[in-house]
């Protein structure tokens, strides 16, 4: 008890004092207090954020029932397998419901599907709910993704473009991946291919799968997997003598053509014969001359990283994936199969006949396509000076330009040439005297011929010789009618060397153009050497039309030559067809040492308001006419949209405007050189530049120094000291009085003009005076502030220390509550124990103190009967002695 009684004592004793210390310092009880109800209101909260958010709607069916697509909504790649299985050839589609190139592509893959669903699975996966297995698995970072699989070969991803026609033809490589070349003319079509072929030779006669074969074939499918435009195309040869034709005798030969490079062999002997190895050595040493660029659509450094490698010739055309015959493509190999070709090699002059030979298969289909498009035609009566050599036997011809197929001018008016027209066409005309006869004749003799200064330019000269002289009426007489109507007459008569008129048929206008331009081997002779891209411009037209292509063209067709190193642009002529004479001439007149192409420029667009306003906005067409006006003296300013402070010498320039808009001699104008290109003897290299072009001394033309503040009376000055005219005229040397009275009107306005000028100019100086003593006293002002936050800020930095220390010393106070308080609560809880120890002590001294009251109560009842019995002891006793006492 006493081992109790001082147990309680001593706890009841650390709970006092714990107790004291709280009272003491109650903001230690209020923190814990308040950490305690933070602590249950952030698990009250966490347990009811279940309930915020709302669960994503289960999936539902991106393509339709009735489409020929399995679509597993729902994730379930497990299936995918299953259904793998059952066909040979399988598309997955893996795509986001959200995302808008599957939308797009969704109804591409449901047109292929309808038309190959007999031959190929189609299956589309949805990757992008969160509780399907193809989320949790695949890992895919963009959508779509097109997953191709041949039998136990794949996945073979599809990274072309997204569109059926592109999607077709991969799955057909990917079905038939390789081309069996049983014939001669087979073998010529596959060799005459721009892309580079790797062949094998193999023996089907004992077995349907030759040693090799399987591998080629497995090889096959490497190259699409790598290289999805699968430029690398392989074939299998049939016949023993379809392959002696390319030197290839012994079975299981691999055999790769190249068209500028010798040929090669798969060497078995050095390289082990894997599908791997071989799709490596035929990728190594392939030879490509012509590149398919498909750019995305994003940001890219594709076009940026080919145009590096030099001069580029862009060709866009219409591309149809799936059709057999691509005739266009065709003239564009045998175009650049001529123009490298530069050692006459027997098997590109083979590959070229064979070319030839189809082409002349499709003329008759051809010939209904017109051959080029061109702007009206006309003609002019041209007659030859005796001293030139064409007129010892010609000295009258009629020369026409843009002379179009069909058109006959028996029975079409045809207008006259204007003189620029017909000074570039006799330029042509005389360059080509090698086309004309040597031999005297009096009839008519045409020839057809490409302007060597103008590719896109077509002319016909039909010419007459006259023994005696030819007066005036003569050559009225002699009309275009009669030229062309002679010259039907004696189409027999041409020889060798002569040329067919334009009005017969497309035969000889080929032949024409074959023969007057030849580009073979073109490549090795100029320090110029093209490289050739080829675009489809069903999805890149846009290209185009950046490169200067017409937005509103009938027909998608478009060339154009890039030259980063020269920094110069060609553009092919938008009313000319895109066919092999026409790329050969552009590429003719390209290779010159003096091009006779003209640099495409950028052309800014000029409003009809614009031509009312006082500066004249100058552009890439109209600053010939505005600029180089001989009779105006011209104040030019290049600016640019992104160029800040060419902004703010707007209102300078308007007020100089203002100041000469009565006078016709001078006249202020701007050209937006972002805008509008210029020939490199007008740029400049910084921006904002002024220039003036002196009157009729063009060539004179000043920069305004930079060193000089640009200001109205400075530019004013500028403007009369690089004009000599207005101050060195002497109006009074006038022939009559009106005259000179004109002129003094004309002087005092223009002295009124400049004294109002000069008022204001005043005016000016005083408000910036006055700005200058309101600048100076907020100057002052500032100052004082300034000094005065110094201070305050000093003070602050005071202030500061000392928080700081008073903080660090709250933080030791803080660390010295909380050990306090961490004893405090650790005599708490032994407190606690030792309550629960006096409570079962205190149970057991109930139990005790029960049992002892029980004890008494019992002992009490004892006492009351111990009387009795004591009464009856002395009787017995007595008895006792009184029997024992006779004894």
């Amino acid at each position: 008890m006493l081992r109790l009684h001082s147990e309680l004592g001593r706890q009841f004793g650390g709970v006092g004092s714990a107790l004291v210390h709280m009272a003491r310092r109650p903001e230690l009880l209020c923190g814990a207090l308040a950490a305690i109800c933070t602590v249950i209101t952030l698990r009250f909260a966490l347990s009811r954020a279940k309930d915020v958010v709302r669960m994503a709607p289960p999936p539902v069916r991106f393509f339709s029932r009735n489409s020929s697509v399995i679509d597993l909504y729902m994730g379930q790649l497990d299936q995918v397998e299953r259904h793998c299985h059952i066909s040979e050839v399988s598309v997955i589609l893996f795509y986001a419901p959200w995302c808008g190139e599957s939308i797009s592509v969704r109804e591409e893959i449901d047109q292929v599907a309808e038309k190959l669903q007999e031959q190929v699975l189609f299956l589309a996966v949805n990757c992008w709910w969160h509780q399907g297995k193809c989320r949790k698995q695949m890992n895919l970072f963009y959508y779509p993704v097109i997953h191709l699989y041949q039998r136990r070969f794949g996945p073979i991803e599809y990274r072309g473009p997204l569109t059926a026609a592109y999607i077709h033809k991969f799955i057909q490589r990917v079905m038939t991946p390789l081309r069996y070349v049983s014939t001669h003319s087979v073998l010529l079509d596959f060799l005459s291919h721009y892309e580079p072929g790797v062949l094998g030779y193999f023996e089907f006669n004992h077995s349907p799968q030759p040693p090799g074969y399987l591998t080629l074939y497995i090889s096959a499918l490497h190259a699409l997997k790598r290289d999805h435009q699968g430029t690398i195309r392989f074939g299998v040869i049939t016949s023993k003598q379809v392959a002696e034709e390319i030197s290839v005798t012994d079975p299981g030969t691999i055999y790769m053509h190249r068209h500028f490079n010798s040929s090669l062999v798969f060497p078995h002997e050095v390289i082990n014969f894997t599908a791997v190895n071989v799709y490596s050595w035929a990728y190594e040493n392939r030879e490509t001359f012509i590149h398919w660029l498909r750019p995305h659509g994003s940001k890219s450094l594709l076009l940026n990283n080919e145009l590096k490698k030099g001069p580029a010739l862009l060709l866009f055309f219409p591309f149809s994936p799936l059709a057999e015959k691509q005739p266009l493509m065709e003239k564009i190999t045998e175009v650049i199969l001529q123009y490298r070709n530069c050692n006459n090699s027997k098997t590109i002059q083979r590959v070229l006949q064979y070319l030839e030979e189809n082409e002349q298969k499709n003329r008759d289909v051809q010939s209904t396509r017109p051959l080029f498009r061109t702007r009206k035609p006309c003609c002019n009566t041209v007659i030859l000076s005796q001293l030139h050599s064409i007129a010892q036997t010609h000295n009258i011809c009629e020369l026409c330009i843009n002379q179009t197929i069909g058109i006959q001018p028996s029975v079409v008016h045809i207008a006259r040439c204007s003189f620029v027209e017909m000074e570039t066409a006799l330029d042509s005309f005389y360059l080509r005297e090698q086309s004309f006869f040597q031999l005297q004749s009096r009839t008519v003799e045409c020839s057809d011929f490409l302007s060597y200064y103008s590719p896109f330019n077509y002319y016909t000269a039909c010419c007459r010789t006259f023994s005696s002289p030819i007066n005036s009426e003569q050559i009225n007489v002699i009309a275009s009618l009669e030229l062309f109507s002679n010259a039907d007459h004696h189409q027999g008569m041409f020889s060798d060397n002569s040329f067919p008129h334009i009005e017969d048929t497309a035969t000889r206008f080929l032949d024409l153009n074959h023969g007057h331009v030849n580009i073979t081997g073109l490549s090795c002779n100029t320090n110029k050497t093209l490289n050739f891209y080829l675009l489809d411009s069903n999805l890149h037209w846009r290209f185009a039309t950046r490169l200067g292509a017409s937005e509103c063209a009938q027909v998608q067709e478009f060339a154009t030559i890039v030259d980063l190193w020269d920094e110069v642009h060609y553009v092919f002529d938008h009313e000319q067809v895109l066919d092999k004479s026409s790329i050969e001439s552009i590429i003719k007149n390209y290779s010159r040492v003096y091009s006779p192409l003209s640099r495409h420029l950028i052309v800014g667009t000029k409003s009809k308001a614009q031509e009312e306003y006082l500066i004249a906005e100058a552009t890439t067409q109209t600053f010939d006419s505005i600029v180089l006006d001989g009779e105006k003296n011209v104040l030019l300013l290049y600016y640019t949209q992104w160029c800040g402070f060419c902004t703010v010498l707007n209102h300078i320039f308007i007020q100089v405007a203002r100041l000469f808009h009565a006078d016709d001699g001078i006249l202020i104008a701007r050209i937006n050189v972002a805008k509008n290109d210029l020939p490199w003897e007008y740029m400049v290299d910084r921006f904002p530049t002024i220039l003036f072009f002196p009157r009729n001394r063009k060539d004179w033309s000043v920069k305004y120094p930079e060193d000089l503040p640009l200001t109205v009376p400075n530019l004013v000055r500028f403007i009369l000291w690089h004009t000599p005219q207005l101050v060195q005229q002497n109006p009074f040397k006038c022939c009559n009085p009106e005259c000179i009275q004109k002129a003094a009107e004309l002087q005092k306005d223009r002295i009124s003009q400049l004294e109002s000028e000069i008022k204001r100019l005043h005016a000016e100086m005083q408000m910036l005076h006055q700005a200058e003593k309101q600048l100076i006293y907020q100057l002052s002002v500032s100052w004082q502030e300034e000094h005065q936050l110094k201070l305050h800020n000093r003070a602050l930095q005071e202030k500061n220390e000392n928080l700081k220390h008073h903080n660090e010393k709250l933080k030791d106070l803080y660390q010295q509550r909380n050990i306090e308080l961490a004893e405090t609560a650790a005599k708490l809880s032994e407190i606690a124990t030792v309550s629960k120890q006096l409570l079962n002590e205190n149970i057991l001294l109930k139990t005790y103190m029960s049992s002892i009251e029980e004890e008494l109560e019992i002992n009490k009842h004892t006492s009351t009967s111990l009387p009795i019995e004591e009464s009856e002891l002395p009787t017995t006793h007595s008895e006792n002695a009184e029997v024992q006492s006779p004894n």
